[in-house]
């Protein structure tokens, strides 16, 4: 298969999260979105290592870091909205003005 292909999917994928990312209003959704972002620039990562095929395999080690940050945003990001979530009983993200000062 052709890189073209990949990177295509990936820009789909990526413009997919953003347009989310902007539109929705739940805020699990956002996350969704964010990590739809993520698997994008993964699947970016993953064609470019199998184009240049280094030894090191650079790409591949760096999607690994992107999917441990991913999970750990995913864990940090549904605990924030779970407790402002019982504060507040709602997920909408324009109610968070919840932690302004």
């Amino acid at each position: 298969m052709l890189v073209n292909q990949f990177l295509i999917l990936a820009a789909l994928l990526f413009s997919l999260g953003v347009y989310g990312l902007l539109v929705r209003r739940n805020a699990v959704m956002v996350l969704l979105a964010v990590e739809l972002m993520l698997n994008a620039v993964n699947i970016n990562l993953i064609a470019f290592e199998s184009l240049l095929q280094t030894e090191l395999a650079v790409g591949q080690v760096f999607s690994i870091f992107v999917i441990t940050v991913a999970a750990a945003e995913v864990g940090i990001g549904l605990a924030i909205i779970l407790m402002i979530f019982r504060n507040r009983s709602s997920a909408n993200v324009d109610d968070f003005n919840l932690m302004r000062l």
